[in-house]
């Protein structure tokens, strides 16, 4: 055990050193990602949230969420745009909003490699049972919604 103590002390302990090289481990392994499909690292993560859109979404949309200023977001909207990973498009409704939208088969592609690196993880938790992989689930949402908070945090102090 890398942490000092015993029982839960320790366990938390553990708990701080295993998620400061897990958090790191992920940055590195996103860099390495955005690096290969030619994006900014949170590019990479723009994308990837929005892919989980249900929609096209507007500029706004995007700085909402990436937590970047609205002029951050255009900017990013902007590489995005040229590595042909979105377009932007009126809306149909009100033709006054601009919208958002991934490009299928560019996605495709960031998806085909996505899988290529998601069947080794998956493999990570074939030795647990499923209260064990619902417990992986809350902590991951749970760590989600934290993370959010923190970010709301920082940026306050900030201003």
């Amino acid at each position: 055990m890398a942490g000092k103590g015993t029982g839960r002390s320790g366990l938390l302990a553990e708990l701080s050193l295993v998620s400061r090289r897990y958090m790191a481990s992920y940055a590195l392994f996103n860099q390495a990602v955005a690096d290969r499909i030619g994006l900014h690292p949170t590019d990479l993560q723009c994308l990837n949230l929005l892919t989980l859109e249900e929609a096209p979404v507007t500029t706004g949309r995007v700085a909402e969420l990436t937590g970047l200023t609205t002029g951050s977001a255009t900017r990013l909207v902007d590489r995005l745009e040229r590595a042909g990973y979105v377009v932007r498009r009126r809306d149909e409704v009100d033709r006054r909003r601009v919208l958002v939208a991934t490009v299928p088969e560019r996605i495709a592609e960031f998806g085909r490699l996505w899988d290529s690196l998601a069947g080794d993880w998956f493999s990570l938790f074939d030795e647990l049972d499923d209260t064990e992989l619902a417990v992986i689930v809350r902590h991951m949402e749970r760590t989600v919604d934290f993370g959010w908070e923190q970010i709301a945090r920082l940026r306050e102090r900030r201003a």
